[in-house]
């Protein structure tokens, strides 16, 4: 039967947080793709060698795929559907069950079954998310916040696309919101999220965080060592694409968490978080400049890799995050305009 849900669609700079923006927002709760981005505290950074995609060592800019769905919720005290399925046909039939009773689906699908990408942007990624808005004709009609306008996906090619295989099998992932509060109290729930991302980015285990982006430019100024050229090239080509692809938005997520903080410091009006958004986006635009020496790199032809001049940039860039959490650290000190009316 055929369902079609009234749903306004958007395009956002990322999969996941702009899912999470269009899901709240059709409830009720209107939450920016930055805010969504920053209450999650998804921002990050892990250099896993241990970890393989597409044959390479796992880079990722931002916490692990769902912490946003799993998160947001959790920190606004929302109630929140999530379910995986062991059994493809009970998640299709539960996906066309929850469409008839007119409720919008946030699902997790991959990037490499999933014909309406272009084959040149097809690869093994299955964590991207979209929206399921309804059926019609057969075909399974979705809000996919990367694109500019809605989608079609035939109902054996989304099963395929929910049931992938692999490193983040998505295993037929549904969520939405059950209840949200027309107007949280986002105060606590930015300042805990601040300090929660600070902490891990300056405090975590070897390979997270300020620690993973030292020890990853350790390892690119050995590469040679190891590895031969092509290696290299395609090496670095993965970690442009990890940032500037996978990590939408440009510069690793680091531009939509500048863009939280400034939209911080307006709610909040702490000047220190205005700060902070311009130090995040300086920091961004040093991780665009180590993404552009590897791009280069990787174009060069038969010309020598500077692996030494590429892991410095990297370390510049780390050293601008470090300085920015350094800051961050003292908001607890500074109290926000709301906050000092009450309290004067």
């Amino acid at each position: 039967m055929d369902a079609v849900i009234p749903f306004e669609h958007r395009h956002y700079a990322h999969c996941e947080s702009g899912v999470l923006s269009s899901l709240f927002k059709h409830h009720g709760l209107a939450l920016s793709e930055p805010m969504v981005f920053g209450l999650s505290g998804a921002l990050g950074f892990a250099y896993l060698p241990f970890v393989k995609l597409g044959h390479m060592p796992m880079v990722a800019y931002r916490m692990f795929p769902a912490h946003l769905i799993k998160k947001l919720p959790r920190r606004l005290r929302v109630k929140y559907f999530r379910k995986r399925y062991r059994d493809a046909g009970q998640a299709m039939a539960e996906l066309d069950a929850f469409l008839q009773r007119g409720q919008v689906v946030g699902i997790q699908m991959s990037v490499f079954f999933t014909p309406y990408f272009p084959p040149e942007m097809r690869f093994p990624f299955n964590a991207h998310n979209a929206i399921v808005i309804g059926k019609q004709n057969g075909a399974y009609l979705i809000s996919d916040p990367v694109f500019d306008q809605i989608q079609s996906i035939a109902a054996k090619d989304l099963e395929k696309a929910r049931f992938a295989k692999g490193v983040l099998a998505p295993r037929g992932l549904v969520h939405f919101p059950l209840e949200l509060p027309a107007s949280p109290d986002l105060e606590p729930v930015i300042r805990k999220s601040i300090k929660k991302t600070v902490n891990m980015m300056l405090h975590a285990p070897p390979f997270i965080g300020l620690k993973g982006i030292n020890r990853l430019a350790a390892n690119i100024g050995k590469l040679h060592r190891k590895h031969a050229e092509k290696y290299i090239r395609h090496f670095l080509g993965h970690l442009v694409r990890m940032q500037e692809e996978i990590g939408t938005g440009g510069g690793g997520f680091r531009f939509i968490y500048a863009a939280f903080l400034e939209e911080a410091h307006q709610l909040l009006g702490i000047a220190l978080l205005q700060e902070a958004s311009q130090q995040m986006t300086a920091a961004g635009d040093a991780w665009r400049v180590f993404a552009l020496a590897c791009a280069k790199a990787v174009k060069r032809g038969q010309e020598a890799i500077d692996l030494a001049a590429i892991a410095g940039l990297l370390r510049q860039a780390g050293q601008a995050e470090k300085e920015l959490y350094l800051l961050l650290k003292t908001l607890k000190k500074h109290k926000s305009v709301s906050m000092a009316g009450r309290r004067s």
